[in-house]
């Protein structure tokens, strides 16, 4: 991982300043919510862990998010 992130800051270096502050800012934003999900993640298992899981109505998350996302 070190190798690509340090060949990725080498390549972004190459880039004229406006686009590496675009990349970075990009960059940023999405560790910020791979940071979130990981938290959520975390979240979720010390519920179960804790027995406060329930039952999950698979169809109903399903129309949920076909509601959501503008689909029938």
């Amino acid at each position: 991982m070190v190798k690509a992130s340090e060949q990725a800051l080498a390549e972004l270096s190459r880039l004229p300043e406006p686009e590496q502050e675009r990349i970075a800012g990009e960059l940023l934003s999405h560790l910020d919510k791979v940071r979130s999900l990981r938290a959520d993640i975390a979240a979720g298992l010390r519920s179960l862990h804790a027995g406060e899981g329930r039952a999950l109505d698979i169809d109903a998350v399903i129309a949920r998010a076909r509601s959501r996302n503008g689909h029938q």
